[in-house]
């Protein structure tokens, strides 16, 4: 791992009004814990990929698919969280020549322009990065699009996202950027969430996640975000222990050809106990691997400490995070929860020596 002091990180989205707000809150409240730092996703971006879905329904070359049936989104306790129509590309549309217009080139580099003024002006920590965060192809894939179109949109929709990243990377200095990829739909495919999964869908994800990591260039800060989904702040799969999460971290780290900066894994709340952490004894980061654990939860200072506790068994250097973005949490919760991660990063930092 990187070294032994820990850090805080912002998974990526806040329920405040904008990115401002985002930016003075979280360097007020983390300071010289704060390593990288995101605007927040606000407004539109809140929902997470719902607005690339408006997107999608928008556009000239898609459609509703009248003969799949709607998508239905489960949380983990069955709750039924959603009914959503499947989209496919028109009749006639050749996939290889259409561009979808995701929008997160115009909304990274609105933000940028807004992280420098606050950093010049001494708001933001000078070392901390800008984080972009964003959703791999099969996020959208799998969520929205028909099981009949995924193999000709994923590459389509990569192609729309990567031309984003390639301009955020030229109009951007290397050294002030971050990249983090959020990948839920692949762990949920591991979990074999969705009701049509590939034969191939390991090689299909690693393939993926190495791509899109080696569109960063060296130059630029690199992580994964693995997720279960948060959709009401809950997972859509209660993860049996971090074992699928062990194996999508190793698998990116063997398609990359750079390097790996960091890695966030969520941790649930209810579980401090052993057997769900011993898989990281197989965590084969590349040398210099910053490790995030996502283990913050709202107004739970003990079991924050017993989930640390219970993580330090079976490894040594950590920053800490919460599950997931915040985007549809409380507005209310914010500040507790930045106090959560401040407090449980010092309570690493001072090597479980007294209170937490």
């Amino acid at each position: 791992m990187a070294d032994a002091k820990s850090w805080a990180h912002l998974v990526g989205s806040v329920p405040l009004p904008d990115s401002e707000t985002v930016f003075r809150t979280v360097s007020d409240a983390w300071g010289p814990h704060l390593r990288r730092i995101s605007d927040g996703e606000t407004g539109r971006r809140g929902r997470w990929i719902w607005f690339q879905r408006e997107m999608l329904e928008q556009h000239p070359a898609m459609e509703p698919d009248p003969d799949e049936p709607p998508y239905a989104l489960y949380q983990w306790d069955g709750l039924l969280l959603r009914e959503t129509s499947y989209i496919r590309f028109r009749p006639g549309v050749d996939p290889a020549a259409v561009a979808f217009p995701t929008g997160y080139a115009e909304a990274a580099l609105e933000s940028f322009d807004l992280y420098t003024r606050l950093q010049g002006d001494g708001v933001i920590p000078g070392d901390a990065l800008f984080q972009v965060s964003l959703p791999t192809p099969m996020a959208t894939a799998y969520m929205y699009v028909s099981p009949a179109a995924r193999d000709a949109y994923i590459p389509a929709y990569e192609r729309s996202l990567l031309s984003a990243v390639d301009e955020i990377l030229a109009s951007t200095p290397h050294d002030r950027l971050s990249i983090q990829w959020d990948v839920c739909q692949e762990v949920l495919l591991f979990e074999d969430y969705f009701p049509h999964r590939p034969a191939d869908y390991k090689d299909q994800v690693f393939a993926e996640l190495g791509r899109l990591g080696n569109a960063v260039p060296e130059t630029v800060d690199l992580g994964y975000h693995l997720c279960y989904g948060s959709p009401r702040d809950e997972h859509l799969v209660m993860p049996r222990d971090m074992g699928i999460l062990v194996e999508i971290a190793n698998g990116i780290a063997t398609r990359l050809d750079r390097r790996l900066d960091f890695i966030h894994m969520p941790v649930p709340q209810d579980r401090a106990d052993r057997e769900y952490f011993r898989p990281l004894e197989e965590l084969r980061p590349p040398a210099g691997t910053e490790l995030i654990l996502g283990l913050i939860h709202h107004d739970d200072t003990a079991g924050d400490c017993a989930r640390i506790d219970a993580a330090r068994q079976f490894v040594g250097s950590f920053g800490v995070a919460s599950e997931c973005g915040w985007g549809r949490t409380d507005p209310a919760r914010v500040p507790g929860l930045l106090e959560s991660h401040r407090r449980a990063a010092e309570y690493i930092n001072a090597a479980c020596l007294g209170e937490c």
